[in-house]
């Protein structure tokens, strides 16, 4: 977002079209970090709520090594096709010289990314609630500041943007790897490599839902970037760049909100505490409703406002303020449909919470943006229309997958109760 506006403001549509078009790369990127961290932290609280610390450190060191067995021969293959791939997701002639530069060099934050996200969830599971929090905060304040450095003052243009995100990323690191030193003592921790197939494959597969949820995102942004593309032209691909920044900010505000309950649960489940884990989802069910139908209603009533931060062209922020009010339709709904996602991933049922993370975008929007735009012929308006039919039919689902769940936590809670009482009875007869 901070790159988006800085650029969009001093280089205009053609900069944000760019960053578009890259976007789905970062997706990428962040979808892996999310994968190891999510299964690396589900794993570590199930075994934190066992008291299994051998556990705690094999896993510990096979999230870590497994972030650089695969960003690294991403970020490689990554630079060395770059025109290949942006051409790919979009990028047309006027806006792929913009994306060149810019991938050039932020590819290389990648693994300072993707060791912060896994090292600062971690942390979060063993209890320590504020660290991804803070780092996330001194990483965004000082992209600000670098930014305006390089793009305002030294005219750096997309180079600048993109140095000042790969500069703030790095800091961020660098706080979370001094606060995990405090983990290593706690576990007597020596980190080296490490990869044992069982460990590496549990982390992945639970952490898999979270991959698709974040990497669906760049896979659909590039399908709707090529289909904007090839019927509305370069202005289609910039409005979508524009509102999916302005939207992704509450779409992570639940995506934070439902990936801090995911450990917490995953805590109450390895300790056989399912009273208090249905407590937790609901109450996490009910902050998360709360939270976004306040951002909805600021962003819906603050819209352009907040968009000519982004673009400064009125004809664009005019058009992409009719498109957000689109998208953003039934936005509130969506928490509920989040907080399933990371439910099932704290009780390590992979392929149900890899079915409900597809759901949304791959399984609905999807074919619902091409059958509005291709066949139905909607243009722009077919791609914005895609969203809240997808957002509602994927949270009403949500609304029946979370009903049953609570229904067989009650079972759970029920079957304790009566194990309780057997006990106490066995020991009155005594």
């Amino acid at each position: 977002m901070v790159d988006t506006i800085f650029v969009g403001r001093v280089i205009g549509g053609n900069g944000i079209g760019a960053l578009v078009v890259v976007f789905p790369i970062q997706r990428i990127v962040a979808a892996i970090s999310m994968m190891l961290a999510i299964g690396s932290s589900t794993s570590v609280a199930r075994k934190n709520g066992e008291k299994n610390k051998k556990a705690i450190i094999n896993v510990i060191k096979n999230g870590i090594t497994l972030a650089f067995v695969i960003i690294i021969p991403l970020m490689v293959f990554t630079y060395l096709f770059r025109d290949n791939i942006l051409t790919m997701l979009g990028a047309s002639e006027n806006i792929l010289p913009y994306a060149h530069d810019y991938l050039s060099i932020i590819i290389f934050g990648s693994l300072f990314i993707c060791l912060t996200t896994v090292m600062n969830y971690i942390m979060m599971s063993l209890g320590n609630r504020k660290v991804t929090l803070i780092s996330t905060t001194l990483g965004a304040t000082l992209n600000i500041i670098i930014d305006y450095i390089l793009v305002v003052g030294l005219s750096y243009g997309v180079k600048g943007a993109a140095i000042a995100t790969v500069v703030s990323q790095f800091i961020a690191f660098l706080y979370s790897a001094c606060k995990f030193k405090k983990i290593k003592d706690t576990f007597n921790l020596s980190l080296g490599f490490q990869l044992k197939k069982e460990i590496g494959l549990g982390i992945i597969g639970v952490g898999f839902s979270a991959f698709i949820v974040e990497a669906e995102d760049g896979i659909l942004l590039a399908i709707l970037n090529n289909l904007l593309l090839n019927h509305v032209g370069d202005t289609g691909v910039i409005i979508l760049g524009v509102i999916s920044k302005v939207s992704m900010f509450m779409f992570i505000t639940m995506l934070g909100i439902s990936s801090a309950m995911q450990p917490i649960a995953a805590y109450n489940l390895g300790a056989k505490s399912y009273k208090r884990l249905k407590k937790v989802v609901k109450e996490t069910m009910i902050f998360a409703l709360i939270t976004s139908t306040v951002l909805w209603l600021i962003a819906i009533t603050f819209s352009k406002a907040i968009i000519s931060l982004f673009v400064k062209e009125p004809y664009l922020v005019v058009e992409s303020a009719k498109a957000f009010r689109v998208m953003v339709t039934v936005f509130p709904l969506l928490s509920i449909y989040y907080v399933t996602i990371y439910y099932y991933q704290s009780l390590g049922r992979a392929k149900t919470s890899f079915l409900v993370s597809i759901f949304r975008q791959i399984i609905v929007m999807l074919p619902v943006s091409l059958i509005l735009v291709k066949i139905l012929d909607l243009g722009a308006l077919g791609v914005w229309l895609s969203y809240p039919i997808a957002d509602l039919i994927s949270s009403v689902s949500s609304i029946f997958l979370m009903k049953k769940a609570f229904g067989n936590l009650d079972v759970k809670v029920e079957e304790n109760k009566q194990k309780r009482l057997k006990k106490q009875l066995h020991y009155e007869t005594m």
